[in-house]
């Protein structure tokens, strides 16, 4: 080899450890995985699918604030904990914080951090200064870590840090709190980080609040599943005799699972000797990680979980349902119906009222849908008469350009009883609408988009009876109050079926009609 080759070598090597996370992980870190031991530090599969989702975050936004709902024993606090140590060697200056639910946590995850540092080559260990259950502190950098218990005045809140691992979030004991006080320890400036990484635990607790607001894109955090699934180490030899249950076909078929990952779970559970504390540390899906408790959604997770595995092509005419932000966290949210699929859903915040009217004529001129569906309650009231300004309406009888209010009475008939008079039914527009929605789900051939905050949306609100027993659905201020994000995107679905019966038009000669646009939109 000629020498500049040689030299060529040593830089690229140089620079791939400065850069390349797998890298430097591969050659100079070493853990202890399951089987006991020490090896070098290989990412695994889900370990590689999460660096490369907050790599991508990083070079978008230039920091990474990310919120992992994971199943357990999936490496992700020992990549965590490698993607920070490198960071920490690295970078003069650069101090990271761990923090726990409890002491024996906080010490494991030490724990990793101090087998890397120990066994790291010592031409390439830092010089270490104080060292102890509470601080490692490199002292030719100015570098460290400072360990706390998240129910402790820990010492990371004292400081101001460039990294913060966050773990077993859910287990925290008044999380909001303790969370707004830690992330206020690192700035929102470029190159910083906050990895949030837990297993689930209760349906509706302040992780489940925290984790549904990053879904629905009301904070600053992008939420990352990881099912079990996806680690190659769940799955078991199978006995002679193992067959699968129709309940077990079912989840294989849904989820994609082979014969040696339904049998781990079989016997997984069996230890368990309960399926939901299973499904609560080994999702499948997100809403899978939360134990059920009481609420009782109107639209339940399996209706959806089917119809987003289901991938059938609706035909027939195009509906939008377009459901305007009202104010403050809501976004705008928009549906594309064809028949008997919901094609896509897009989601913008921010927009004021002209530019969510500029959004929907764009969309009439491109799409060219046969009846857009808009909520006109508060905002979306401004919205529709700009686009009727516009020429957007009353091209069809009721109108290309459909005024819906959720808050006003269903246009169908309520259900008569023995007697002949009205009982029952949905007390209001919006109450119809999703009951549409459900009906529709129910069947074996809806398709949704395969979408989280979707799922979290449609199964999100609740519902009651009135004395009279027509149905109420959970308001969107209701939902916010017990700290749940408001259903944009499943309130944009239910406005595709405004329709009686759910229909997406009516059986009518005008969606017969050409349609004419207008010849200019708003911009």
């Amino acid at each position: 080899m000629h020498w500049t080759d040689q030299i060529s070598g040593v830089l690229d090597h140089a620079e791939r450890l400065d850069t390349d996370l797998e890298y430097f992980a591969e050659h100079y870190l070493k853990i202890r995985p399951k089987a006991g031991g020490v090896v070098p530090f290989k990412l695994n599969p889900v370990q590689r699918k999460l660096h490369q989702i907050i790599e991508e975050q990083r070079a978008k936004t230039g920091m990474v604030r990310i919120v992992v709902l994971k199943a357990r024993q999936e490496g992700v606090s020992t990549y965590v904990a490698g993607r920070y140590y490198h960071k920490t060697i690295k970078k003069p200056g650069f101090l990271t914080a761990i923090v726990a639910h409890e002491k024996p946590a906080v010490r494991n995850l030490f724990g990793l951090v101090k087998r890397m540092h120990d066994l790291m080559p010592e031409d390439m260990r830092p010089v270490t200064g104080a060292s102890n259950a509470e601080e490692l502190k490199f002292s030719n950098i100015d570098s460290g870590y400072l360990v706390s218990v998240a129910t402790e005045d820990g010492a990371g809140r004292s400081s101001t840090a460039q990294a913060l691992h966050a773990s077993e979030a859910a287990f925290w004991v008044n999380l909001k709190e303790q969370l707004a006080a830690l992330m206020e320890t690192v700035p929102d400036l470029p190159d910083t980080e906050i990895i949030v990484e837990t297993t689930g635990n209760q349906f509706g607790d302040e992780f489940h609040q925290f984790w549904c607001k990053a879904l629905a894109g009301e904070n600053s955090f992008l939420a990352v599943f990881l099912p079990w699934s996806e680690d190659p180490t769940y799955r078991k030899a199978l006995p002679d005799d193992f067959v699968m249950s129709t309940e077990e076909k079912q989840l294989a078929e849904l989820h994609k699972l082979d014969a040696e990952q339904i049998y781990w779970r079989r016997c997984k559970i069996a230890d368990k000797g309960d399926i939901n504390y299973f499904k609560r540390e080994y999702p499948l899906t997100p809403d899978e990680a939360f134990l059920a408790s009481s609420f009782d959604s109107f639209i339940p997770h399996e209706l959806v979980l089917r119809a987003r595995k289901n991938d059938h092509k609706g035909t027939g005419p195009l509906i939008v349902g377009v459901d305007p932000a009202r104010f403050g966290t809501d976004s705008t949210a928009i549906a594309w119906r064809r028949g008997s699929s919901i094609e896509k859903i897009e989601k913008r915040h921010g927009l004021d009222t002209m530019q969510v009217a500029g959004w929907v004529a764009q969309i009439m001129r491109d799409d060219k849908p046969a009846k857009v569906n808009i909520d006109v309650g508060g905002l979306g009231a401004g919205i529709y008469d700009r686009l009727v300004e516009q020429g957007y309406g009353g091209t069809f009888g009721s109108g290309l350009l459909n005024a819906v209010n959720f808050g006003s009475k269903p246009v169908e008939p309520p259900p008569l009883d023995d007697s002949g008079k009205a009982s029952g039914g949905p007390a209001n527009r919006r109450a119809e609408m999703w009951s549409h929605l459900k009906t529709a789900l129910e069947g074996s051939s809806f398709s949704l988009p395969d979408s989280d905050s979707l799922q979290t949306d449609i199964c999100g609100p609740g519902y009651r009876y009135m004395s009279d027993g027509r149905l109420v659905l959970e308001s969107k201020d209701d939902m916010k109050k017990r700290g749940m994000p408001s259903p944009d995107e499943g309130d944009a679905v239910a406005l595709c079926f405004s329709e009686p019966g759910g229909a997406p038009v009516v059986a009518n000669s005008n969606f017969n009609r050409p349609i004419v646009y207008p010849s200019s939109g708003i911009a």
